[in-house]
């Protein structure tokens, strides 16, 4: 926290980059509450309950509430806005995902970004958000762009485990498209929009999460195909890689709801440790490359 506003710095997370001077960090939730026009959650999903419960009372009457956590919650199975609203019904709340590696934005690369915000707030909230190449789109969606961002992660360990055992260009782009036909059919079952899997908070966070370099479950995908268990990998990681969390979750929910989900079937059994994962992965390639009809 010192440093951060000493020095306009994060040493640990974001090495090397310069934060904005206006920023400032407390260990307070009742400073950061303050006159706070609106609330953005970016908690990881197995602390975002027992963090929110202390926040809930403190959120100014009417400021809308966005989550940005990626994540689901392992004991309910549901979404973070689902939990807030538990504790603040009548605020507006909403998301904030998309293709967001913190990196490039701190960097001023251009980068987009969803709201989906279904509340007059976002008529405000939309244009306060948009900073130099930084834009932000909005969408009424929130259960499809927060599915969005759950659901790519376990595609991106998947597709990382390949890159850690050699698979070519064409194998990578065949498990992210068939990865995106497995998140649209299970995000959709659970209440989201098609269209919405295809856009920024679908198939763009996709992309960006199973290619980049920066990507934390990518990372967690290429450690597993050298061999480390998950334990070895994440206690060796600064920060969360939350597909590792929701994939038990999300195979449950495909399971309650009759939805076929095998590249997140089977990359929840390599984390569970019930697999090989070189011998898995071989399987899923077949399955990848069956004889399923497009689309779908």
């Amino acid at each position: 926290m010192n440093e951060i506003n000493d020095s306009n710095i994060h040493t640990r997370y974001l090495d090397g980059l310069n934060l904005n001077p206006l920023l400032r960090a407390t260990t307070s939730l009742a400073t950061a509450m303050t006159e706070a026009h609106a609330v953005f959650m970016a908690i990881p999903s197995h602390n975002f309950r027992s963090v929110f419960e202390q926040a809930a009372p403190l959120i100014p009457r009417g400021a809308p509430i966005i989550s940005m956590t990626k994540g689901l919650e392992a004991t309910t199975q549901k979404r973070m806005t689902e939990v807030i609203k538990e504790y603040c019904p009548d605020h507006p709340v909403g998301v904030l995902t998309g293709p967001n590696l913190a990196r490039e934005i701190l960097e001023g690369k251009a980068a987009a970004s969803v709201l989906a915000l279904d509340d007059a707030s976002a008529d405000w909230l939309q244009p306060a958000l948009n900073v130099g190449l930084f834009r932000v789109y909005r969408n009424d969606d929130v259960v499809g762009c927060e599915l969005g961002g759950v659901l790519k992660n376990i595609i991106a360990l998947a597709v990382g485990l390949g890159d850690g055992l050699g698979a070519g260009d064409n194998t990578r782009a065949a498990l992210i498209t068939r990865g995106l036909a497995e998140v649209t059919r299970l995000g959709t079952a659970l209440g989201g929009r098609a269209e919405t899997f295809a856009g920024l908070a679908g198939m763009g966070d996709m992309i960006a999460t199973c290619t980049s370099p920066q990507s934390r479950n990518r990372h967690v995908g290429i450690r597993l195909a050298e061999g480390k268990t998950v334990q070895e990998i994440t206690d060796a990681m600064n920060m969360v890689a939350e597909g590792v969390k929701s994939a038990p979750t999300v195979v449950s929910l495909a399971n309650r709801h009759d939805i076929e989900v095998p590249i997140c079937s089977e990359i929840h059994r390599i984390l569970e440790g019930k697999a090989d994962a070189t011998r898995v992965y071989r399987g899923l390639i077949r399955v990848v490359a069956g004889t399923e009809s497009e689309p779908g």
